[in-house]
């Protein structure tokens, strides 16, 4: 018996769920022969009683880290008809890369808060920050069984993590994924979120990527990191700096996009920018745009666009700066 997860997005407005069921197979498929599955839209916030019909398309095989020899299979939610669903955004991202072609890479910084399953939080909300950041030690962390397990599940599934640490929020974590281009990141992003959520099951612990748990801590982002060829080479920093021209004049544009509840993040405080103004500058945590001091010092690298919500959709993140950069 093999068997294999299919996971999918659901229609949720300020951050799609993500939702999975299982099916058996006698032998082993690869993802070319694995069947378009149905399931029940109605359930999901993508379909009505009336018209519930969607279907389950494989676009992308992972293995199992928690059934071994078993698999996971993203897939994008189609129309009966074989039509994208409004809400698959993945296609958008790929109808748009068939365009024409780029060398731009990202990579994810994504931060979570640990809670109880019923969203209670796990700390008083007059704590004081300042030894919790790459803490260690009772006291100092909140849930690092998971985030380590973490990793190590990521990694069975095929999904290679750059590393993982304790934010300045006690019970708060951040991983980053590898530069990768476009759908390849948004894709492991996603299914790397799935198996953090799914892992944490047997801790009874619930995953949360709310913005703003608490009004005087830090808040929870999604900072993704962007370079090309071009920046990467000698005199790349020149090419970066006209890159923050083009964000300047997009800025609301992408702050539409960049997850929901991230103005209550955005608040200039907290190590984080104006919701409503754009800014950049070198070693900047304070800014929309950090540029690495490294980066200025040798004059080519990569910049980290802070301003994400960890609730953001990689798909849509990564849509906007290829718009408005490639």
């Amino acid at each position: 018996m093999i068997t294999v997860e299919y996971i999918w997005l659901d229609g949720s407005v300020d951050m799609p769920q993500l939702r999975s069921k299982t099916r058996v197979f006698s032998e082993k498929h690869a993802l070319a022969e694995l069947p378009v599955w149905s399931f029940d839209g109605g359930s999901t916030g993508q379909g009505n009683l009336e018209d519930s019909d969607r279907q389950l398309k494989p676009v992308r095989l992972y293995k199992n880290p928690f059934n071994e020899g078993n698999y996971m299979v993203l897939c994008e939610v189609m129309n009966p008809d074989g039509t994208p669903h409004d809400s698959n955004m993945r296609n958008v991202l790929v109808e748009q890369l068939e365009e024409g072609s780029t060398d731009m890479i990202f990579g994810f910084e994504q931060e979570y808060t640990f809670v109880d399953p019923t969203m209670q939080p796990l700390v008083p909300e007059d704590i004081k920050q300042g030894d919790f950041y790459c803490g260690v030690g009772a006291g100092n962390v909140i849930g690092r069984l998971i985030a380590d397990e973490h990793l190590v599940n990521c990694d069975k599934a095929g999904i290679t993590l750059f590393g993982s640490n304790a934010e300045v929020m006690i019970s708060q974590w951040e991983y980053q994924t590898n530069p990768e281009e476009a759908l390849k990141v948004s894709d492991d992003l996603w299914m790397s979120r799935f198996i953090l959520q799914k892992g944490s099951e047997k801790f009874n612990m619930r995953i949360s990527y709310h913005p703003k748990i608490y009004p005087s801590l830090n808040g929870a982002g999604c900072h993704v990191n962007v370079s090309t060829e071009k920046t990467r080479s000698d005199g790349g920093l020149k090419e970066i700096e006209s890159m923050m021209n083009k964000l300047e004049d997009t800025h609301l544009e992408h702050i539409n996009l960049y997850g929901a509840g991230n103005d209550l993040r955005l608040t200039g405080e907290c190590e984080t920018s104006s919701y409503d103004e754009f800014s950049w500058g070198f070693g900047d945590r304070g800014a929309s745009v950090r540029i690495p001091s490294h980066v200025e010092v040798q004059g080519y690298g990569y910049f980290e666009d802070r301003r994400p919500a960890a609730t953001c959709d990689p798909y849509l993140v990564t849509s906007k700066l290829l718009e408005t950069l490639a």
